[in-house]
């Protein structure tokens, strides 16, 4: 007599983010490296997934500049070194705060046009 059960298939399960992941094993549970795995996983994806904020792009913009700083302070010309340095400096960070944000912005809207479009 032919066989008349079918073999069970594990199933696809699509995450918030849109993307479809087969379940994999079931049988036991995630080893901790896999489940470390997961988790950096998904917390890539809800960092990618957040709209860039201006206090953001200040601090990485500050950081910057604050490198900025210390070069020019320790390369910059002899006379009037640390004003030079600051002004050059403040000049860089209202560069960069704007530049930064609107970098950011346009990135995480492709990333979530391409994500639409995956769905």
């Amino acid at each position: 007599m032919a066989q008349t059960k079918r073999k069970r298939r594990s199933k696809h399960r699509g995450t918030p983010a849109g993307s479809v992941e087969a379940r994999g094993r079931t049988s036991r549970p995630a080893s901790p490296k896999e489940r470390k795995q997961q988790a950096r996983v998904q917390a890539r994806e809800k960092r990618l997934s957040q709209r860039p904020t201006w206090k953001s792009s200040l601090t990485r913009a500050a950081f910057a500049a604050g490198l900025l700083f210390l070069f020019l302070v320790l390369s910059g010309p002899k006379k009037n070194r640390v004003g030079f340095a600051l002004l050059f400096t403040v000049l860089a960070l209202a560069i960069y705060v704007p530049a930064g944000y609107y970098i950011e912005l346009f990135l995480w809207k492709r990333r979530q046009r391409r994500k639409e479009l995956g769905r």
